[in-house]
């Protein structure tokens, strides 16, 4: 019987120095599996792109990865992320209206979404390396969606099974709750050839599933739910309880904190207004909502996300003067700038409260609920009614849910979640920690880890076909 280590190709564009929202996902899973004794092998997104194209990278992720992962890099044609002349090939230079019809017909006829060169550049490699050391399983993640496309493919050439991770949806917009294109869109078919030949696919949250369940009856029993968690290696072991809140001239103010990126889809304009009315009760008078993250994911976002955050006051008091990492906004509300792996800890023992900022509603549960409530601090709502991280956050024992956007009701949350974190001690940390425990990483994890196992170890006996159809 042989010994040889399962092999895993992962396709998993979005993975470190990106700063995606979904790079967590794969960065944890890569490293669960090679502790576990697989070879790991991962195509992501190449550098070019992520420093040039989009400017949304943080090297510091880097050196979270395990070593003994094997990241390769695959070519993306960056034609739609070239804007000067100067980065134009020869072709395009010179037939630049022909070039871009190609390019337009290729999106409709061969594969709709602007990273498909990078999956036929990730089949072709991974033919190569199959030849010389064959891989027992693929595993897919989406965004972007061209990783499914390419999984497929490996799939029809060598038969290897693989396991679509669905971190996002492809044809549902999660946040206006309805189809993602127009009927007869390609991205359709393509969805249902993809999961059609899947021995598994996988949501990170039940409502996702069951939609796709809907649409696709004949692959439901092959669908399961594999929930986001927090990774151990961000927080420490325990949590300290804040220094003590107490209503007093000399005693300190109490200080909210938002955590993760800021983005559009977020009721920013509800989180700042419910928190300005919070500051108008006695005890939260000089309370602070300390914001750590990027604007953004990519670059030019800071700009537009900077006004909605704004208010008609900073002029007034000189905001505009201070450097571009660290400034207030509206009055109590201060952007601290992007927080590294190694400060999370710290920033979380001095909040006192956690602002949960989150878009969309019932599709959407966000990864960072998951770290909020590892960390045994009072978590406040602040997204739309129905919100699938309601599920998540239903039993935790330091959750205040204002039950929607409405600022007065958010500030009321504020307030009440404000009083409990003045009386919080050890044991009432202990418990919402003991309840976050279930979604430590490793944990959530698992069964995807187990059907992975699963396949490998029928490929290795030589009974996989990798034809779930």
């Amino acid at each position: 019987m042989s010994n040889r280590r399962p092999r895993l190709l992962y396709l998993a564009f979005y993975f470190p120095p990106s700063r995606a929202s979904g790079v967590y996902r794969p960065r944890a899973t890569a490293n669960l599996l090679v502790e576990r004794g697989w070879d790991v092998t991962v195509f992501a997104a190449p550098m070019p792109f992520l420093r040039d194209a989009i400017g949304s990278f943080d090297e510091r992720l880097l050196d979270s990865v395990d070593p003994r992962v094997d990241v390769v890099r695959p070519d993306l044609d960056l034609f739609v992320w070239q804007h000067n002349l100067r980065d134009y090939g020869g072709f395009r230079g010179t037939f630049p209206h022909f070039a871009r019809s190609l390019y337009g017909w290729k999106q409709k006829h061969v594969f709709p979404e602007n990273y498909a060169s990078w999956a036929w550049a990730s089949v072709r490699k991974a033919l190569r390396m199959h030849s010389r050391k064959r891989f027992d399983v693929v595993l897919a993640t989406g965004n972007p969606f061209a990783s499914f496309a390419a999984a497929w493919l490996f799939n029809r050439l060598t038969r290897t099974p693989y396991i679509l991770d669905n971190r996002d949806a492809w044809t549902l917009d999660l946040f206006n709750e309805e189809p993602a294109f127009e009927k007869g869109h390609p991205a359709f078919s393509w969805e249902r050839r993809v999961l059609k030949r899947a021995s598994n696919v996988v949501f990170v949250n039940e409502a996702l599933r069951s939609w796709h369940a809907e649409r696709y009856p004949r692959v439901a029993d092959r669908m399961m739910v594999v929930p986001n968690g927090w990774d151990s290696d961000t927080l420490d072991a325990t949590v300290e309880p804040p220094a003590k809140i107490r209503n007093g001239r000399d005693e300190r103010r109490p200080r909210f904190s938002y955590v993760g990126t800021l983005t559009g889809k977020q009721p920013i304009e509800a989180m700042i207004d419910g928190f300005g009315r919070a500051r108008e009760h006695p005890d939260l008078a000089g309370a602070g909502l300390d914001l750590h993250g990027y604007l953004g994911f990519f670059k030019g976002a800071d700009g537009t996300l900077r006004k909605r955050l704004a208010s008609p006051s900073d002029d007034e008091d000189g905001a505009g003067e201070k450097e571009q990492g660290e400034r207030d906004l509206a009055p109590g509300v201060h952007y601290c700038g992007p927080v590294s792996k190694t400060e999370l800890h710290e920033v979380y023992r001095n909040s006192d409260v956690l602002v949960f900022l989150a878009g969309g509603a019932r599709y959407v549960t966000s990864g960072k609920i998951f770290e909020y409530m590892a960390a045994g601090r009072p978590i406040v709502s602040v997204h739309a009614p129905g919100s699938a991280a309601e599920e998540v956050l239903r039993d935790y024992p330091l959750w205040f849910n204002p039950g929607g956007l409405d600022p007065d009701a958010i500030a009321r949350s504020m307030v009440e979640a404000a009083k409990a974190a003045a009386g919080l001690d050890q044991r009432q940390i202990a418990e919402a920690r003991d309840y976050a425990a279930r979604y430590e990483r490793t944990v959530t994890l698992e069964p995807m880890v187990r059907r992975l196992s699963e396949l490998a170890a029928r490929r290795g006996a030589g009974t996989g076909t990798g034809d779930a159809g």
